[in-house]
């Protein structure tokens, strides 16, 4: 029996991929939001459009946010340009993928709305602290999904700085070159126009940056967050009746337990040293294999 269009959306939601999904949310507000713009446009009623932003977008008022605290997780969902969201989605791809591959898939919507988060903080607070933004502080606003994309480019930069990305006619470029390009060039263009915008990216890219490091030394608060997520998300995902049958097995010893983690994280560390020095293709199959077996425990 075919499916119903709302049928395959409702499937791609709860059965895609957390970067597909994460796309998939932005790709679909940009479109409703835009419909509803134009409705507004149609009727002829001035200023709804810009209402419905300031509805959505994180402003850079703390009074405003205090009465509307949905827009520190609805602005990293919204754009209203076409090349605003085109450039982030591409990069989120791009950033997600390897992410997801290195890094896990199950990490990857802490590391988002973390991102983004810390990248609504960075553009409020600098609003409210330099002197130059005294007087647009009261009524300005940001919006789009950069900071919450940039959090996750500059994670996987960090975290595998050497990994070697393949660029249309510039060749293969390592991620800390790319990630340093990205950060430089906010910071140069904070004067240049959008400084709001380039504040909050800033923010992302610190998080990614405080996050690799972290997960580095054992830390994953992106993990955490993302395992409540996804219970959240199942609670509305119907699974089939199952029939579990248990057996018996033989009890780990803590000295037999930590010699096993050894071994696997001695194997990791040997293929990520290899993907650094000579990419993920160089990779055999078993290794790749063992790779994504790996990223999933």
């Amino acid at each position: 029996m075919q499916k119903s269009i709302f049928q395959e959306i409702k499937d791609f939601f709860l059965r895609g991929s957390i970067l597909a999904r994460l796309i998939g949310i932005n790709v679909a507000v940009f479109i409703l939001v835009n419909l509803i713009r134009v409705f507004f446009f149609l009727l002829n009623i001035d200023g709804a459009g810009d209402a419905l932003g300031h509805w959505l977008a994180v402003s850079s008022n703390v009074h405003v946010i205090l009465h509307r605290p949905w827009t520190l997780i609805t602005y990293m969902f919204l754009h209203f340009d076409f090349l605003h969201i085109l450039f982030n989605m591409i990069v989120l791809y791009v950033g997600g993928r390897l992410f997801s591959e290195f890094i896990g898939p199950e990490r990857l919507t802490g590391t988002y709305l973390i991102g983004g988060l810390a990248g609504a903080i960075f553009y409020v607070v600098s609003f409210n602290v330099f002197p130059v933004f005294a007087e647009v502080a009261p009524f300005s606003i940001a919006l789009g999904a950069s900071a919450s994309v940039l959090a996750v480019f500059i994670a996987i930069a960090v975290y595998m700085p050497n990994y070697q990305l393949p660029l249309l006619l510039l060749g293969r470029i390592r991620l800390k070159y790319i990630a340093i390009f990205f950060v430089v060039l906010d910071i140069i263009s904070i004067d240049k126009g959008n400084p709001g915008g380039h504040l909050a990216h800033l923010g992302g890219a610190f998080w990614g940056f405080i996050y690799a490091t972290m997960l580095k030394s054992g830390k994953d608060p992106a993990l955490v967050l993302g395992f409540y997520l996804d219970k959240f998300v199942g609670l509305f995902h119907r699974r089939p009746k199952m029939k579990v049958e248990y057996t018996r097995e033989r009890p780990v010893t803590d000295e037999e337990y930590n010699r096993q983690r050894a071994e696997r994280q001695k194997k990791m560390d040997k293929i990520l040293d290899k993907i650094s020095k000579s990419g993920y293709e160089s990779l055999t199959k078993e290794e790749k294999e063992l790779l994504f077996k790996m990223g999933d425990k």
